[in-house]
């Protein structure tokens, strides 16, 4: 594992919800929520690896995803156990809100990688 990850105890609301405020990082939960681990580079289409490396910076210190080396890669996954022991509900919440808002599902398909 990378550095800065933080414990489950100390993961904190307002990094949770900051994080998840960028539509993005939003994007990137909605594909980790299938539970696998994905590389960093197949994600996100048209954006810098300055600019996922950022994302990725902030989705980890906020505690919301794992990120691991792997070969010439690293490798993402989402820390759902860990978002759902300190906050119940709240991913499930956010993911289903992703999908029934059409203007959020549009603004986060303009980044999956199709």
């Amino acid at each position: 594992m990378l550095e800065n990850h933080p414990q489950r105890d100390e993961i904190r609301l307002e990094n949770v919800l900051t994080a998840l405020g960028n539509p993005m990082r939003m994007t990137v939960i909605s594909i980790l929520a299938d539970g696998g681990e994905h590389t960093c580079g197949s994600l996100l289409k048209g954006v810098s690896k300055s600019t996922l490396t950022h994302h990725w910076r902030v989705l980890r210190e906020g505690g919301i995803i794992w990120q691991k080396p792997s070969g010439r890669e690293n490798l993402l996954s989402l820390r759902r156990d860990d978002l759902d022991a300190r906050f119940p509900g709240l991913l499930d919440s956010l993911l289903s809100a992703t999908q029934q808002d059409p203007l959020t599902r549009n603004t986060l398909g303009d980044f999956q990688v199709k």
